[in-house]
């Protein structure tokens, strides 16, 4: 079986949600507000993303330490390592910053392809940022819509590793969902079949028995690991 695993960053490659430390640190305290606006489902998260980042105050080195300080999951190599022995494509897809992912991959020696959100200094302590991956019809709304790199993969068999907002479209897509907090909860909630995991050493062993036993294994685990 040949498969396209899509990764997420925040919250699962980085087991915090990164932007929201990056927010705690240096936004004014008014990103809450925004903040509540978006998990309520009264704007998307690209207007979030931007409402937000527009209140950080931070010098670019300022924002490299504190990113120097974000550590990823200590399974997650070992579970990129089984994806190439294996053969299978593993793209990151982040509704985040990608200051924040290219810093911490590059940090972490991992070299795989990622797509997120561009963070843009425009002088002094400000920033903006722009949306090379944004779709005029996501759902969502998203500042990076997922679902597009899902559909380009054609002919694989299409797994999503996830715990948050910006996966509940692209997880309904997939042929293997493996969650986490909200994600695993949103797949609850729709009757969509996932494996819960809560570390990558535990997904890299789901993984490999998914990969083994296929749609069999799947379908008998789905019971005994929908809890989180």
């Amino acid at each position: 079986m040949n498969c396209h695993l899509f990764v997420d960053f925040d919250g699962t490659i980085a087991p915090s949600d990164t932007t929201d430390l990056l927010l705690e640190q240096f936004a004014d305290p008014s990103w809450q507000a925004v903040e509540e606006e978006w998990k309520a489902g009264r704007i998307g998260s690209r207007e979030c993303l931007v409402h937000q980042i527009d209140l950080v105050r931070a010098t670019p080195s300022q924002f490299d330490t504190f990113v120097g300080g974000i550590e990823i999951d200590p399974g997650f190599p070992a579970f990129v390592e089984l994806c190439r022995e294996e053969g299978h494509d593993i793209t990151v897809v982040s509704d985040g910053l990608d200051r924040t992912v290219n810093a911490v991959l590059d940090r972490a020696g991992i070299s795989l392809p990622h797509y997120a959100n561009r963070l843009e200094w425009i002088g002094g302590n400000r920033w903006r940022l722009a949306f090379p991956h944004a779709r005029s019809d996501c759902r969502a709304l998203s500042g990076n819509c997922k679902c597009q790199f899902a559909d380009a993969a054609i002919g694989k068999a299409k797994i999503v590793v996830g715990d948050g907002r910006s996966d509940f479209c692209v997880a309904g897509r997939a042929d293997l969902v493996l969650a986490k907090g909200a994600l695993a909860r949103h797949c609850r909630a729709g009757d969509l079949p996932f494996f819960a995991f809560q570390s990558f050493a535990e997904a890299t062993d789901l993984l490999t028995r998914w990969l083994e036993d296929g749609a069999v294994a799947a379908a008998d685990g789905r019971e005994q690991l929908r809890d989180e």
